[in-house]
């Protein structure tokens, strides 16, 4: 089945995530993705801001053909992540262990995500860095004034978990299909990363 063509100012709904509600086209651009025809979406979308994202993946459908049902039962559960400290604790908690769209993005170039990954060591699970972590993961001023350190410790073992998993798979990717994408990374990285590296890429 074929995807429609988007353009600017379409309504749709997105129907893997309804959760974020219905959204507006602001742009779209014709790609090719694995040999395949697609295009590039930047939508507005009403409970989640503005997302770049391919055809190719996303399950998107004007917003007029969305049953009513299923729109009614996404946004009644929802609430309004503006501003975040409205947002209840477990939704708060959940954004511990994303990972930012500067690793995760794959309309960003495959050496930039590495060396995002990399810089996202230089948190430790502990001290001052432990908070800046959590307030760069949740946009809190003070993560201490939601979640204990003992929360914040647990959470931030969530994340470097996904972070290390993530960064192997980007790793396996560049040395299958980019090996120049990994020059440069060592002296980007601390010892233990370096090291990490060496084993994710000897596979030892």
């Amino acid at each position: 089945m074929s995807n429609p063509l988007w353009k600017s100012g379409d309504r749709i709904f997105h129907t893997a995530r309804p959760e974020w509600g219905l959204g507006r086209v602001l742009t779209a651009t014709s790609i090719r993705q694995d040999g395949k025809d697609a295009q590039r979406l930047t939508i507005r979308f009403e409970r989640a801001g503005t997302k770049t994202l391919s055809t190719f993946i996303a399950q998107l459908a004007h917003a007029d053909t969305v049953p009513v049902e299923v729109f009614t039962a996404a946004t009644t559960e929802y609430k309004d992540p503006d501003p975040v400290e409205t947002l209840d604790r477990a939704a708060i908690a959940a954004k511990l262990a994303d990972l930012p769209d500067a690793i995760t993005d794959p309309f960003r170039p495959l050496a930039t995500r590495l060396e995002a990954a990399i810089a996202l060591y230089r948190f430790e699970s502990h001290g001052r860095s432990l908070l800046d972590w959590a307030a760069a993961q949740t946009g809190l001023k003070d993560p201490l004034s939601t979640f204990s350190r003992h929360d914040l410790e647990e959470g931030f073992d969530r994340f470097r978990r996904a972070l290390t998993e993530y960064l192997a798979k980007l790793v396996t990717k560049a040395k299958h299909d980019e090996p120049t994408a990994l020059s440069g990374l060592g002296p980007k990285a601390t010892p233990e990363v370096r090291i990490m590296l060496t084993r994710m890429l000897t596979g030892r």
